[in-house]
C-alpha cells in the first residue's frame, strides 16, 4: 500500500519537475513577470494621465464657476482611482471637485480614502497634514451648513450655536492635532484648532493654539482676532 503511494508521489514530482524545466528553458517565468510588470506600469501611467485630465477639468470649473466641469473632474478622478487606488492624490482631487459642487459628505468620504492605510503611504508628511486640515475644515463646514439650514427652516437667525460648534470641534480636533504635528508652520490649522478648543470650552488650550498660529505667521489676522475674542469673553 505504502509502496503504491510512494510510486504515485514520485511520478507526480517527476512530472512537476519536467514542467518546471520546460518553463524555465523557455524563459516563461521571466516573461510572465515582465508582462505583469509592464501592465502594472501601464495602469499607473494611465492613472496619472486621468489625474491630469481631472485636474484640468477642476481648474476650468473654478475659472468658469461651472459645476458640470467639476462633475467631469470627478468622473476622471474615479477612472484614475480604479486604475490605481493606492494613489492618494486622485482621492484628494476627487474630494476637491466634490466640495466645489457642494457635496461635502462625499468629499469627506474621498478624503477618508486618501488617508486610509492603502493610500496614505503615497503622501509626504506635508501632504498628509494638508489632507487632514482639509477634512477638518469640511467637517466643521458641514456641521455649520446643516445648522444654518435648520435655523432657516424655522425662520430664525442663521447663526451657529455653541452646541453645534462643539459637535463640529469634536470631529475635527483630532485631525487638526495630527495636522499641526506634521506641519507645525500651518498657521491656519493652528487657528482652526484654537476655534475648536474654544467651542469646547478649553480656553487655555485655545489660547496656546492661537499663540502657536502667531508664532507660525506673525501677520495672521485670524490668530490675533482669536486671541482678542478669548480675552473679551
Amino acid at each position: 500500500m505504502w509502496s503504491m503511494w510512494y510510486d504515485i508521489l514520485l511520478q507526480a514530482v517527476m512530472i512537476l519537475g519536467s514542467i518546471f524545466m520546460f518553463l524555465w528553458m523557455h524563459d516563461i517565468p521571466k516573461k510572465l513577470f515582465t508582462e505583469l510588470h509592464r501592465r502594472r506600469n501601464s495602469s499607473k501611467y494611465e492613472a496619472k494621465r486621468r489625474f491630469v485630465v481631472a485636474a484640468q477639468f477642476l481648474s476650468q470649473a473654478r475659472s468658469a464657476s461651472d459645476r458640470s466641469l467639476a462633475a467631469s473632474a470627478v468622473e476622471e478622478a474615479d477612472r484614475a482611482i480604479a486604475l490605481d487606488p493606492s494613489d492618494a492624490a486622485s482621492h484628494i482631487l476627487k474630494a476637491m471637485a466634490l466640495h466645489f459642487q457642494g457635496f461635502n459628505a462625499s468629499a469627506i468620504d474621498s478624503l477618508d480614502a486618501a488617508l486610509s492605510p492603502l493610500a496614505v503611504k503615497s503622501l509626504s508628511d506635508e501632504e498628509k497634514a494638508d489632507a487632514l486640515f482639509k477634512r477638518a475644515e469640511l467637517r466643521i463646514e458641514t456641521t455649520r451648513l446643516g445648522n444654518k439650514g435648520k435655523k432657516k427652516n424655522r425662520g430664525e437667525e442663521m447663526v451657529v450655536d455653541g452646541h453645534d460648534e462643539a459637535l463640529a470641534a469634536a470631529g475635527a480636533e483630532e485631525d487638526l492635532v495630527e495636522a499641526v504635528k506634521l506641519r507645525p508652520g500651518n498657521a491656519k490649522a493652528w487657528c482652526r484648532l484654537g476655534e475648536c478648543r474654544k467651542a469646547k470650552g478649553m480656553m487655555d488650550a485655545a489660547k496656546e493654539a492661537f499663540e502657536a498660529a502667531l508664532k507660525a505667521d506673525p501677520e495672521s489676522k485670524a490668530a490675533r482676532d482669536g486671541l482678542d475674542r478669548l480675552i473679551s469673553s
